[in-house]
C-alpha cells in the first residue's frame, strides 16, 4: 500500500512557513447529496472573494471511477477541447477580517477513504490545524418558509450544543467526511460538522439560503467572516419565484402548509425526535413527494427562458 501523504502534491510553498500553522480547517466535498447545490455556491463564493492560494492537491486519479462519473469535455466541431479534470485541492483563504484557513474542496472521492482520510490526517498533524469543520446539505420534508434546520455533530460540545433541529438515531449512507470525523476523534483532533436541511422540493435547484446557513454556520465555528451578500441578494431574488410558484400549484402549497404545521408544532420540542411528524403521522410517501416536486419544478425558466415540459 502506498503512504496516504503520497496522494498529495504540495505546490511551491515553505511548508513549515508560521503562516501555515495553527490554522483551521474547512472541509466542503461534493457527495452524493449536495441539497440545492450548496457546494457549488459555498465554492464559488469563498474562492472568488478570499484570495485564495493553492497549497496542494490529491491524485485525483487514484480517486475518482470515471465510468460512473464523467468528467466534461468540450467538443468544437471537428475536435476536443477544455478537459474538465476533476479536482481536489487544499487553498488557503484570507477573509474579511485578514484571518487565514485552509479550505479543502472538489468531488468526493469513489474511492480509498481511509487513505485520503490518512493523508488529511496526515496534514492536519503537519500544519497544528486547530479545528476540522465540515458541512453538507441534505434533502427533508420541511417548509422553505421556515428557517433552516441543521444537525451538528462532532466533538466539540460548546460547537454542537443546543444547535440541532433535528438529533437522529439512524443508519446512514457513510460520506468520505463522516468517516473523517469519526478518524480525526479516534486521532484525538478536535472536528464539528454541520448538516443543514434543504426542502426536498427545492434540492434539485439552485437554492442560494442554504449556502447563507453553510457561511453562518461554519464563520461561527471557525470564528471568521464569511461573504454572504450576495448569496443574499440571490436568495430574496428567488423567494418571489417560489412564492409565485406555490400560489399557482395547489399540491404544492397544501405541502408546504403541512410541513409548517409539522415544524410550527415541534419546534419547542428538545427530544431526540424528528421535527417533522407528530407522533401519530406518517412521513409522506416517495411517491407523494415526487408529485410534489416535479409539479413544483415545472414551472421554474430553463437557461434559455422556457418553462419546463414533461
Amino acid at each position: 500500500m502506498l503512504d496516504p501523504q503520497s496522494l498529495i502534491r504540495f505546490e511551491d510553498f515553505d511548508l513549515d512557513a508560521l503562516e501555515l500553522q495553527g490554522l483551521n480547517l474547512l472541509v466542503g466535498l461534493r457527495g452524493h447529496a449536495d441539497a440545492g447545490h450548496a457546494l457549488a455556491q459555498v465554492r464559488a463564493e469563498l474562492l472568488d472573494s478570499l484570495n485564495p492560494k493553492l497549497i496542494a492537491s490529491f491524485d485525483i486519479d487514484q480517486l475518482i471511477n470515471y465510468r460512473e462519473r464523467r468528467p466534461q469535455i468540450s467538443f468544437l466541431g471537428d475536435h476536443y477541447a477544455a478537459y474538465q479534470a476533476p479536482r481536489l485541492e487544499l487553498y488557503r483563504l484570507t477573509d474579511g477580517l485578514e484571518r487565514d484557513f485552509l479550505f479543502l474542496t472538489g468531488p468526493e472521492p469513489d474511492l480509498a477513504w481511509e487513505r485520503v482520510s490518512a493523508a488529511i490526517i496526515a496534514l492536519v498533524e503537519a500544519f497544528n490545524i486547530r479545528l476540522t469543520v465540515s458541512f453538507d446539505a441534505v434533502p427533508m420534508p420541511v417548509p422553505h418558509t421556515r428557517p433552516l434546520g441543521v444537525t451538528a455533530h462532532g466533538n466539540r460540545e460548546e460547537l454542537i450544543t443546543g444547535i440541532s433541529t433535528w438529533t437522529p438515531t439512524a443508519e446512514l449512507p457513510a460520506s468520505l467526511t463522516s468517516l473523517l470525523e469519526i478518524r480525526l476523534n479516534e486521532a484525538g483532533k478536535d472536528a464539528v460538522g454541520y448538516s443543514i436541511h434543504v426542502p426536498h422540493y427545492l434540492a434539485e435547484a439552485e437554492y442560494p439560503q442554504v449556502a447563507v446557513g453553510i457561511l453562518e454556520y461554519v464563520g461561527a465555528a471557525l470564528e471568521l467572516g464569511l461573504p454572504t451578500d450576495r448569496l443574499r441578494e440571490a436568495g430574496r431574488n428567488l423567494e418571489s419565484q417560489i412564492a409565485d410558484q406555490v400560489a399557482a400549484t395547489p399540491e404544492v402549497a397544501r405541502m408546504v402548509e403541512n410541513f409548517e404545521q409539522r415544524f410550527d408544532q415541534h419546534v419547542p420540542e428538545t427530544e431526540r425526535r424528528s421535527l417533522l411528524v407528530t407522533a401519530n403521522a406518517e412521513l409522506p410517501d416517495g411517491d407523494e413527494l415526487a408529485m410534489a416536486a416535479e409539479a413544483f419544478l415545472s414551472g421554474f425558466p430553463e437557461a434559455d427562458g422556457t418553462a419546463t415540459k414533461d
